[in-house]
């Protein structure tokens, strides 16, 4: 088997095996709670001006 061909087999198969796993991470992340937006609220606090 030719050396480059051996490079591009191997740098597919890890590049499955990250997409992969990323996925599974994301459907870990999204099983374990449900994901609600940041609540709305006023990012400073009013204070008087002095």
């Amino acid at each position: 088997m030719d050396r480059s061909k051996l490079v591009a087999i191997v740098t597919g198969a890890l590049a499955l095996a990250v997409s992969v796993g990323y996925l599974l991470l994301v459907q870990l992340l999204d099983f374990r709670q449900d994901f609600q937006p940041a609540p709305i609220e006023d990012p400073a606090p009013k204070t008087p001006p002095g």
